[in-house]
């Protein structure tokens, strides 16, 4: 099979050679232009950042006033001993009154 008359034909227009030479110049120079911008991107000091939410912000001020708070150590080991042998003995109905008045502190609810 043989191909004729691939231009349609439309007259073979000459090739500018000077006309490429100056596309391929400016092509490479904003070739240039984007790796040097991409260069002093990427050797940018990256900042990161957190912030907290309020709510995470009062967590944490209570976890440390927890952990500063002071401990009666004589008190802790007499409980854990009381517990161990099995003579700590939970009265329900306080420790359900307590619950109730420490929500409602919490919630507002007095």
């Amino acid at each position: 099979m043989a191909i004729n008359n691939v231009n349609n034909g439309l007259p073979k227009t000459p090739v500018d050679n000077t006309k490429i030479s100056q596309q391929n110049q400016t092509q490479q120079s904003q070739q240039q232009q984007a790796t040097s911008n991409n260069a002093s991107v990427a050797q940018a000091p990256r900042q990161d950042s957190v912030s907290l939410t309020q709510s995470a912000q009062q967590l944490n001020q209570v976890q440390k006033k927890g952990s500063e708070a002071p401990v009666n150590q004589e008190k802790v080991d007499r409980l854990k001993k009381a517990i161990s042998s099995g003579e700590y003995k939970v009265n329900p109905e306080v420790l359900a009154n307590k619950i109730a008045k420490l929500e409602g502190e919490i919630f507002g609810q007095k």
